[in-house]
């Protein structure tokens, strides 16, 4: 019987711990350590300690920008998770159903704007939603909702649910698809158990397929966290990094970008904007280790 030795792993996993290394694990990390420096009077790095995040957290200039970024964030994955997940475990149950007729032109055709570019996207529905030049609201006139038109995209009360509308349009198929694989795992033998013990379609769902797939539906939970908080290409390409109008739009992706590189009138500063990733780091980290603690640990028990 042959056996793998230590240096053989070591030599295959090399390259991939390499690249890994070089371009994630060492940038997060210098990240992480100049976000306690800041610039003294010759330029060079002073180290700081939590004077920077003081700043961000408390400072009256920079706070209210953080906060206001940060409750548009947690709209922004609310959003997705009243809708995208929903919407998305509706479709997986109608295409897992047998004798479905078209399901795999179906699911491509929803599956295929997750491929495109954001940058497209954006593009496109600002062209959409446009109050000049849109078709938005011709198609809306054609199922007699042409009144219900506004410039969405321009209304401070509006245009964070509108890009988020797009977004959950946009990444939809994923959930879609996680969820459509993990029904097609339930074992045939219950259900069939289920049909012959009378039991309806829809308690077999309720009842057997829906827990089942608990472990697939957490995954998509904290897969949507993760994504929304590192959410920034769809606003930006969108609004730009002003994230307008009058930062209604704004979150950490785009205040992040705006302090660490500047905008405009905005001079950028790189500690204060390693200070912001460092929030955004730990947030994330914070997201996903309750889910592990005290979601993942539950939901073992309904694996397959």
């Amino acid at each position: 019987m042959n056996t793998v030795r230590p240096w053989q792993l070591l030599l295959f996993l090399a390259p991939a711990l390499l690249i890994y290394g070089v371009f994630s694990a060492l940038p997060l990390v210098q990240t992480l350590g100049q976000g306690f420096f800041v610039a003294d009077d010759s330029g060079r790095a002073a180290f700081a300690g939590l004077d920077n995040f003081r700043t961000v957290l408390l400072d009256p200039d920079w706070s209210a920008g953080f906060w206001n970024a940060m409750v548009n964030n947690a709209k922004f994955f609310c959003l997705h998770m009243l809708l995208q997940n929903p919407i998305g475990l509706l479709l997986a149950t109608l295409f897992s159903l047998k004798g479905l007729r078209g399901a795999r032109t179906y699911r491509t055709l929803i599956f295929l704007p997750t491929l495109l570019s954001v940058v497209i996207i954006g593009f496109i529905w600002q062209l959409i939603l446009s109050p000049l030049w849109g078709v938005g609201e011709k198609l809306m006139g054609f199922a007699g909702l042409a009144d219900f038109f506004a410039p969405w995209l321009g209304e401070e009360e509006s245009a964070l649910v509108a890009i988020s509308m797009v977004s959950v349009w946009q990444y939809i198929g994923m959930p879609m698809m996680l969820i459509y694989a993990a029904l097609l795992a339930v074992p045939d033998e219950i259900v069939e158990a289920a049909h012959v013990e009378g039991a309806s379609a829809m308690r077999i769902f309720w009842q057997i397929k829906l827990p089942l797939i608990y472990p697939t539906l957490g995954l998509v939970t904290i897969l949507t966290f993760v994504a929304n908080f590192n959410a920034f290409d769809l606003i930006y390409s969108i609004k730009g990094a002003l994230a307008g109008p009058n930062y209604s739009t704004d979150i950490l992706g785009t205040l992040f970008y705006r302090t660490f590189f500047g905008y405009q009138a905005q001079v950028g500063n790189a500690y204060l904007g390693s200070a912001v990733a460092t929030l955004m780091f730990l947030v994330i980290l914070a997201g996903v280790g309750v889910y592990f603690v005290g979601v993942q640990r539950r939901l073992t028990r309904f694996a397959l």
